[in-house]
Order: C-alpha cells, then sequence, then structure tokens
C-alpha cells in the first residue's frame, strides 16, 4: 500500500509564502505536486525523481516555487514564494515510479489535498 499524506496549507496574502510537506509511505518513487484552482482543471506544478535530483517545473511557477527532498525516503517539499491570488488551489501529491513530469495519467496514488488561499 502507498500513502501520501500532505500538510501546510492554509491562508495567507499576496505576495506571502507557503511550504507544503508531502510524506510518501512505502517504496521510492517520483513525486509530483498537482493543483486544481476554483473552476479550473487540474493542473501540474512541479515534480521531483526518487533521488531529488531533476526538478520540474511548470512555466507559471517558474522562479516562485521550489520542489526538494533529501532522501527517497524523506518528504517532498514545494516552498511557494510570492504567492499571487491566482495560486489559490487544493495542491495535491501524487506518485509514479515512471515519471515526474506533467503525465497526469502516469502518476498512480495520489494523496487527498490541501488547501492554500492567497487573498489580495
Amino acid at each position: 500500500q502507498v500513502h501520501l499524506v500532505e500538510s501546510g496549507g492554509g491562508l495567507v496574502q499576496a505576495g506571502d509564502s507557503l511550504r507544503l510537506s508531502c510524506v510518501v509511505s512505502g517504496r521510492a518513487y517520483h513525486v509530483g505536486w498537482f493543483r486544481q484552482g476554483p473552476g479550473k482543471e487540474r493542473e501540474f506544478v512541479a515534480g521531483i525523481t526518487s533521488t531529488g535530483s531533476q526538478p520540474f517545473y511548470a512555466d507559471s511557477v517558474k522562479g516562485r516555487f521550489t520542489i526538494s527532498r533529501d532522501t527517497a525516503e524523506a518528504p517532498v517539499f514545494l516552498q511557494m514564494d510570492t504567492l499571487v491570488p491566482d495560486d489559490t488551489s487544493i495542491y495535491s501529491c501524487a506518485a509514479s515510479n515512471v515519471t515526474w513530469k506533467n503525465h497526469r495519467q502516469l502518476y498512480y496514488y495520489w494523496g487527498a489535498g490541501i488547501q492554500g488561499t492567497v487573498s489580495s
């Protein structure tokens, strides 16, 4: 069984930061972060390999968000800086053994998601 649990969401003001955490049980997987805003499709945000290398970002968050993990067993963090109201979403982490990029259908395991809200 693979379980993913997100934490660290909340309500912040525009320009502030949030740091999300994703804990993955079971074997080492590549991990991606996705988000779904109000009335929007779920979209890829960032991904990282099982060994913590080759971070990959959506264009919309490059330069503002940083994904990291120290080891295959460590939590995966998503540091979100310079937040804007359009970043308001439910953020979910997902695990895959074949990709860490924006191929949503290749992520087999998903967390329940956590709300991140940015006020103007």
